[in-house]
């Protein structure tokens, strides 16, 4: 099966299992396929828009990656570092920046605690980012740091954190100056509000009775450096080719600790994906960014679809002939 049939197959089956809409951009050799599947809200016909923005959850933490090794190419600051060194006194001492990008601080991860009453309630509110450290020290460390690897969303919100002490300037002006405006990413952005651009496709959450609750207008304040981007699935396989192919400046082989996978053929592939209420993102690529894969997927009462099953209809495509 030719890969855009493989994708739209993909796309298609997403919805089948109950997904409002899908979409996606695969670019190869042979140039460039964006593809869509589904409606952009429910109860309407408008389908969606493959250049659509969307959100794109943890798929940020590669950008917040991205600002630390070159602050730390141009010796600001050292993977050794501490976070009391930048931080003094907001988490326990002896956590480093290398432990904070690999997950392996041991800090609770604050986003366990949310549950679907809290995120429905507080979407439309303005966090702080030392709000969500706090909610994570309540907590006991999951284990000494160093000695074992948990994912965790607290280490990413203190990158951030970290990247302001260090330049002395905001997260969102070392991104738009050291990666948005140099690849020309228009549609990407750190938004200041709830406003997702046009077009975009709407996401739903079931509330406690059921019924679904539109929560495409989010504050992302809440998941900022670890998850409150938006983009578009162009714009996010022309970051991921600037940064594999070294057109973007940062260390490959530190990023390279994070997400990879192994495909059936032996094909290697790069990346990450990513979730964020009722959006979920995947964004894979040959080492070289010959070949290149970013899917977006809203979710309704279904909830997120597996893991599994999206990382296999992405296996799919590039083994596809």
């Amino acid at each position: 099966m030719r890969r855009p049939d493989r994708i739209q197959l993909m796309l298609d089956d997403l919805v089948a299992a109950g997904s409002p809409g899908a979409l996606a951009q695969f670019r190869d050799e042979d140039g460039t396929v964006d593809l869509a599947s589904g409606v952009a809200e429910l109860g309407a016909e408008r389908p969606v828009a493959p250049d659509g923005f969307f959100r794109i959850g943890s798929v940020t933490k590669t950008f917040t990656a991205v600002l630390v090794l070159q602050l730390v190419g141009e010796g600001r600051l050292d993977l050794a570092d501490t976070v009391e060194r930048w931080l003094p006194g907001l988490v326990p001492g002896g956590i480093t920046v290398r432990q904070l990008l690999d997950h392996t601080s041991g800090l609770h991860n604050y986003t366990d605690d949310l549950d679907v009453a809290g995120i429905l309630r507080d979407r439309r509110r303005r966090w702080q980012p030392r709000e969500m450290v706090d909610r994570a020290t309540a907590h006991g460390p999951r284990f000494a740091p160093g000695t074992d690897r948990a994912y965790c969303n607290t280490g990413y919100i203190l990158l951030g954190m970290i990247i302001e002490a260090a330049t002395r300037s905001t997260y969102s002006a070392e991104l738009e100056q050291r990666v948005l405006g140099p690849l020309e990413l228009k549609q990407t952005a750190l938004p200041a509000d709830e406003k997702l651009p046009e077009p975009h496709a709407h996401a739903y959450l079931p509330a406690a009775d059921g019924e679904l609750v539109d929560v495409t207008a989010y504050d992302p304040s809440q998941a900022w450096a670890a998850g409150g981007m938006i983009s578009t699935a162009g714009d996010l396989n022309r970051f991921f080719a600037a940064l594999l192919t070294g057109a973007l400046p940062a260390d490959l082989e530190e990023l390279r600790t994070t997400t990879r996978l192994t495909l059936p053929d032996a094909t290697v592939v790069w990346g990450k994906d990513g979730g964020f209420f009722g959006y979920r993102t995947l964004s894979f690529h040959t080492p070289d960014a010959g070949r290149q894969l970013t899917v977006s997927v809203t979710t309704a009462a279904n909830g997120l679809p597996p893991s599994i099953d999206l990382l296999a209809g992405v296996a799919a495509v590039f083994t596809a002939g």
